[in-house]
């Protein structure tokens, strides 16, 4: 149980972390002007969204963890480190800097990394893979709305 909980508590200190560097998006005047996707979602979504896919990514950690030692994860917590990291960078890059073309490649790459994490859950932990969908899906949802951002201002 202490896993889950470590691991709980280092997602949502990325979320923290992340929102601290950011700030309000829903008050941030540059984003509020920018042109956005017919398909972005109502600013409740955005915390109901990030609450459930760090629940359920603690838990696919927490399963992993469960079934591997940690010399055995090693590459793993290497990749998990890194998809942590980009989730944080991308907040000040895209709402803070503005840096859009580069908040889409940080966007981009932490797609293909969570979709690794799922293939890879998938393929080694079973149906507890399925627990980084969410995840996977919604960074699918981001990425076209950072590139629709992009590509219209």
């Amino acid at each position: 149980m202490f896993k889950l909980i470590l691991f709980l508590v280092i997602n949502f200190a990325a979320l923290g972390i992340g929102g601290i560097l950011i700030g309000n998006p829903s008050t941030n005047e540059w984003y509020q002007s920018v042109n956005k996707a017919p398909w972005t979602p109502p600013g409740w979504m955005f915390g109901f969204a990030w609450t459930t896919i760090m629940l359920c990514f603690s838990i696919f950690l927490f399963q992993a963890s469960n079934k591997f030692s940690f010399n055995d994860l090693k590459v793993f917590y290497i990749l998990f480190t890194v998809q942590w990291i980009l989730n944080i960078l991308w907040n000040p890059i895209f709402f803070r800097f503005h840096f859009v073309f580069f908040g889409l490649i940080i966007i981009i790459l932490l797609t293909l990394l969570v979709g690794w994490f799922f293939y890879w859950g998938i393929k080694e932990v079973g149906h507890s893979g399925f627990f980084v969908l969410p995840y996977f899906i919604w960074l699918l949802i981001a990425t076209s709305l950072n590139a629709y951002i992009y590509f219209k201002n």
